[in-house]
């Protein structure tokens, strides 16, 4: 296939290595602008206008972010693309997803949410055919990775020597919008499950942990469930899900096959 991408950063390095090793042509990257200047001579295009990627790309990926995919994606859905994303928790904004819906109808292209940091959503999205009665998701981290998020000032994370904190509980959508480095997750799970604003969250410092780790818990008419993940992070970015980067790849390489999952 022949990709775009847009962001540089780790997770697109990442998807750009597998990719090309998989015999994917990686032809156009969209970086801010005074990044364009940076492009190596034997590399993928850099551009910095969503206008310029080619026509005939068989997909976009979005590795840049809530606010790349606000500030771009409309367009990109609007010129008849398909854009792959991990940035879901930029949906918890009724405006944005509202807006991102409809340049999809109005361009006949279409939004792929990858799962990011999380596995069984497909037992959710199966789940929700029947009754979901409650979803829950639990996010735990180490406290340093929740620097520079809003847990800085509900607690004193460098203090936090043994033991575990809560510093957020509420819906999906309270914690994606206050959380928008670190709820893509939650906001996964919602849109898997029961919605932005019935899913509960919890968001937890522990000193105790080395990982990243993610747990669902849900009960509906199917039975119950209860899933947890330990998630490694990229190697050159400790802020940056390692299998978040692995389902951008996973889920563009599907995008090329007759039989896909």
């Amino acid at each position: 296939m022949k990709i775009g991408l847009i962001g540089n950063g780790s997770i697109s390095r990442y998807a750009q290595h597998h990719l090309m090793s998989s015999g994917h042509q990686i032809d156009t990257i969209l970086v801010r602008p005074d990044r364009v200047s940076h492009a190596p001579s034997d590399g993928p295009t850099l551009i910095s206008d969503p206008a310029q990627f080619p026509d005939d790309l068989d997909l976009i990926a979005d590795c840049a972010g809530h606010q790349a995919l606000a500030h771009y994606g409309p367009d990109i859905l609007r010129a008849g693309y398909t854009l792959v994303t991990v940035s879901i928790g930029a949906l918890a904004d009724q405006e944005l997803h509202q807006t991102l819906q409809q340049a999809a109808t109005k361009g006949n292209g279409t939004l792929v949410l990858a799962t990011g940091a999380i596995g069984a959503l497909d037992t959710l999205r199966s789940a929700q055919v029947g009754t979901l009665k409650s979803v829950r998701y639990v996010g735990r981290k180490p406290p340093q990775g929740w620097r520079g998020s809003a847990a800085e000032s509900k607690l004193d994370l460098s203090d936090l020597k043994d033991g575990a904190k809560t510093h957020f509980q509420g819906s999906a959508r309270q914690a994606a919008l206050e959380y928008p480095k670190n709820a893509n997750v939650a906001a996964a799970v919602a849109l898997a499950g029961v919605g932005f604003d019935a899913t509960e969250v919890e968001l937890i410092a522990d000193a105790t942990v080395d990982r990243n780790i993610h747990e669902i818990h849900a009960q509906g008419d199917f039975g119950s469930f209860n899933f947890r993940i330990e998630g490694q992070a990229l190697p050159d970015n400790p802020r940056s899900s390692a299998l978040a980067a692995m389902s951008v790849v996973s889920t563009i390489q599907q995008h090329a096959l007759a039989i896909r999952f």
